[in-house]
């Protein structure tokens, strides 16, 4: 397992639609054990592919909640409900934060990192994880839909937590 470096924006590699992926095999099961090292080393709560570089549509999303790692391969939110206004950061967007409009509650499908079908249904965080990462597989970044985009609050208190980044 390594930590992988983060691609930044504007990178043109996060501006692209990521690849189905279609070999279930240990360079895969690398892939996600990277991604999964490269998110927790930088504090977010969520990754794709692309964001270290490699267009596949792969992500990975810790909430902190009952769920902990979740790997999705490939991806598909099948419905979407509810309505959720709240701030997001982004691993490759440094410095910057915005409030996105996006689905409360929301079912996913993909498939797990040997190719077996998998489902999540995920309300309000987690569903706001999701919808980032899958948006990063078909090139869209939250700078692209947030209604107003800020300057990112730092922590200014002891023991106050900054918004992690997705």
């Amino acid at each position: 397992m390594s930590i992988r470096l983060i691609v930044k924006h504007p990178d043109a590699v996060l501006r692209e639609r990521a690849q189905e992926v279609t070999k279930f095999n240990s360079n895969l099961h690398k892939l996600l054990d990277d991604m999964a090292d490269t998110m927790y080393d930088a504090d977010g709560v969520g990754l794709a592919a692309p964001q270290v570089g490699i267009l596949k549509r792969v992500i990975v999303v810790d909430v902190g909640d009952e769920h902990e790692l979740i790997e999705l391969v490939n991806p598909e939110i099948i419905s979407a409900e509810g309505e959720q206004l709240g701030p997001e950061g982004c691993l490759s967007i440094p410095g910057l934060q915005g409030d996105v409009r996006r689905a409360n509650r929301i079912v996913i499908r993909g498939q797990d990192r040997n190719g077996k079908p998998i489902q999540y249904e995920g309300s309000e965080f987690l569903s706001r994880a999701f919808q980032h990462e899958v948006d990063h597989l078909n090139g869209v970044l939250f700078i692209d839909t947030a209604e107003s985009v800020y300057e990112a609050r730092k922590p200014s208190e002891p023991g106050e937590q900054e918004q992690d980044g997705e």
